[in-house]
């Protein structure tokens, strides 16, 4: 580990000490001294020290390091160097709906983007959560302080491509360490023009997230556009009752034939060798959900979101799955419409915005929550087994349990809030969940509930 030791006592480079000290990684690329009157000493884990002096020039001097041998050395000077900050200061704004301005340092990409700030408190998994197509429209603020450690790579995505508006984090890892790295957040954000913060106060805008509500924000690196125009913007912008599903969902039909790699299959000894066809609707739809329906013996065909329910039909499927999706229920009415089309005719699974329909669908009603659930720790209770089930939840909308009509049961509660998280009803054939049984990000308590689907399809079958 480094250490700095300055003789001029004014002088305090606490950026330089901080934060895994940068400074003084094997990629570092110099720094610049604040004055000329500054007598700096490095100190390294290795037996060799070195102690400089600034020249007495009217420029900062500039200094860099080699490595030999794992240890650091300083090398060089360049009095033509500008008297710049060696490290990145505030250079983007986070505006709430509420007036509220939070300065912050950017990565990834740049520009002026507007959406829903919401606050997902998964430890892990920012990979999965960047590629969920369930945060079209959002602002995902991550809990978690520390992101972006493990870096990014091709096989933990879950859609081809980043569907949220924005990422708003604490800290920013300034080197990734994982055996399947293959690139680091800011540059993979930047490749596909999404914005990111960080240095900003993700504890005080959880809070008042949690206090207020989800809020509509403005992200920019637009210094000439003024505090209260972006403040005009985000008061303006909508997103409930805008369809957000129609703009993500694939073009065409197509089939989908993978499964989970044995190599991160956590269940053994089911008997998979019967095989079901399942039609999956594509409202947002997560690549883990269909590995795993692949995993438990089905061949899956994926349909667009607007695919008709008479064409559903025509390919005589064992079961329809209704998928995850961004948004409000409400404003997908035909979808809706192919719900009710299909539910009594074949076994049906919906999750997640899937559930939801499914509860509008049944003649029940849907709401906005104050701030959604969004993370990978909530626990729910399953009250047809008795038990607790740590999940993984991302949605801002839920189903109202008392507008539902006799004979739907519901099987799941969330257990912060009491909210309904899975119906059932046995005469139609039908099962749902609010939160994901894929997990990815998240834990594998609720992955049964596949082979409660499989049940449902054997079962018709009888």
């Amino acid at each position: 580990m480094a250490q700095i030791q300055v003789s001029n006592p004014g002088f305090t480079p606490p950026t330089l000490i901080s934060r895994r000290h940068r400074w003084f990684h094997p990629s570092f690329t110099g720094f610049t001294l604040p004055s000329p009157d500054v007598h700096l000493r490095l100190r390294t884990n290795s037996t060799s020290s070195l102690s400089t002096s600034a020249s007495p020039s009217s420029s900062p001097p500039r200094f860099y390091e080699a490595t030999k041998g794992g240890s650091a050395v300083l090398s060089g000077c360049d009095e033509s160097v500008s008297n710049e900050r060696p490290w990145k200061t505030s250079d983007a704004r986070l505006v709430l709906e509420d007036g509220s301005v939070w300065k912050a340092k950017s990565f990834g990409a740049s520009g002026t983007q507007v959406g829903e700030v919401v606050f997902n408190t998964s430890l892990t998994g920012y990979q999965e959560i960047l590629t969920d197509p369930s945060y079209a429209g959002q602002f995902v603020l991550m809990t978690n302080p520390h992101i972006g450690n493990t870096g990014v790579n091709l096989d933990d995505e879950e859609s081809n491509q980043c569907f949220l508006a924005g990422l708003v984090i604490r800290s920013i890892s300034m080197c990734t360490s994982n055996w399947r790295s293959k690139d680091a957040l800011g540059d993979y954000l930047a490749k596909r023009n999404i914005m990111g913060i960080y240095d900003v106060d993700t504890r005080a805008i959880t809070r008042r997230l949690r206090e207020d509500g989800s809020l509509i924000g403005v992200l920019t690196t637009e210094e000439y556009k003024a505090d209260k125009e972006l403040i005009e913007m985000a008061q303006k912008w909508k997103i409930v009752g805008v369809d957000l599903i129609s703009g993500i969902s694939c073009e065409a039909p197509y089939q989908w034939s993978e499964k989970t790699n044995t190599e991160w299959e956590f269940k053994t000894g089911s008997d998979r060798g019967e095989e079901f066809h399942v039609v999956a609707y594509d409202f947002g739809i997560k690549h883990n959900i269909l590995r795993r329906l692949g995993s438990y013996g089905c061949k899956i065909t994926v349909v667009p979101s607007k695919w008709p329910a008479s064409e559903t039909l025509k390919m005589k499927p064992d079961g329809v799955l209704f998928s995850n999706g961004p948004g409000d229920p409400a404003a997908v009415p035909y979808a809706v419409e192919t719900v009710k089309d299909i539910i009594g005719k074949v076994p049906v699974f919906g999750i997640c915005m899937g559930h939801q329909l499914v509860g509008q669908a049944l003649g029940g009603k849907t709401f906005k929550m104050k701030f959604g659930h969004h993370g990978g720790n909530h626990p729910v209770c399953n009250l047809q087994r008795g038990s607790i089930e740590i999940s993984a939840q991302n949605h801002n909308y839920a189903v109202d349990p008392a507008s539902l009509p006799p004979g739907v049961e519901i099987t799941h509660i969330n257990l912060n809030d009491n909210s309904c998280a899975g119906l059932r009803c046995p005469e139609l054939k039908l099962m749902s969940l609010q939160y994901h049984p894929e997990a990815s990000p998240g834990p594998h308590d609720s992955d049964l509930a596949f082979q409660e689907f499989i049940e449902l399809m054997k079962g018709n079958q009888s």
